[in-house]
């Protein structure tokens, strides 16, 4: 199977899977045209949409789709019922589409409801993971959105990570704020620049990659805790994620 990414509104991607009968997968369709055009080019049969949450630039381009392909199946979590989704999935639930199995994860924090679909070695996580940063938190989620990360750190290293929108050269910005020495975060966003001079997308990125450039998954770091002010001692690394978070709104 392959995956073609859509760029959409301003920062936000679609994924297109597809295999070789032009079977596809469409993810977090915010948008019909552009993805009515990429079904069209390359005579795609749509089979399955997945929605990982209910904002409008992830599900705006459901029903439009569904007029074009009666048959096609919507999975999504329990917010998104009325957006068209025809299975209200939650972590657990299992499926296969395209012969290739989907797992759903629970992933709250951007929204109460948000999830995730993991095929290795892919994840689709929405707007929870970014490359060097995470999704803007509902209030009251920090520590719901923490333990969505922690969730995601335990997947396999190789994991490739397909997000939601391409925030990248901002929050690799961010994150030298934050750690202004650290050699890894230096290197990434001097590859990140050259890659926005091109006009070339910087996802999907890896959990690998993440572990080593993206501060909300080193909470546990003292240099991060300086940084905000924080005790050194702190136990509670989600109050770091929450503060890490704040900081990152008023960037």
């Amino acid at each position: 199977m392959n995956i073609i990414r859509v760029p959409v509104l301003s920062t936000n991607y679609i994924w297109c899977l597809y295999n070789y009968k032009n079977e596809c997968i469409i993810i977090d369709p915010g948008e019909a045209t552009k993805v009515l055009d990429i079904l069209k080019k390359f005579q795609f049969r749509l089979r399955a949409i997945l929605l990982t949450h209910n904002h409008i630039d992830h599900v705006n381009g459901v029903a439009p789709l569904i007029q074009y392909f009666p048959k096609t199946i919507v999975y999504g979590p329990t917010e998104t019922k009325n957006n068209g989704s025809h299975f209200l999935v939650s972590e657990g639930d299992d499926f296969v589409l395209l012969q290739k199995k989907f797992k759903v994860l629970n992933l709250p924090g951007h929204t109460p409801g948000h999830i995730g679909f993991y095929s290795a070695p892919w994840l689709f996580c929405g707007d929870t993971v970014f490359s060097a940063g995470c999704g803007k938190i509902c209030i009251g989620f920090a520590q719901y959105m923490y333990e969505s990360f922690l969730k995601i750190r335990y997947l396999p290293r190789n994991t490739l990570i397909f997000s939601g929108h391409e925030y990248t050269l901002s929050n690799v910005n961010f994150a030298i704020s934050i750690l202004p020495q650290d050699q890894s975060i230096i290197n990434y966003r001097n590859k990140i620049i050259k890659l926005y001079k091109k006009k070339q997308p910087t996802v999907p990125t890896t959990l690998n990659l993440e572990l080593k450039v993206n501060p909300f998954f080193r909470c546990g770091n003292s240099n991060i805790k300086k940084s905000l002010n924080l005790p050194c001692d702190l136990k509670e690394e989600w109050q770091v994620f929450s503060e890490l978070r704040k900081k990152k709104d008023s960037f």
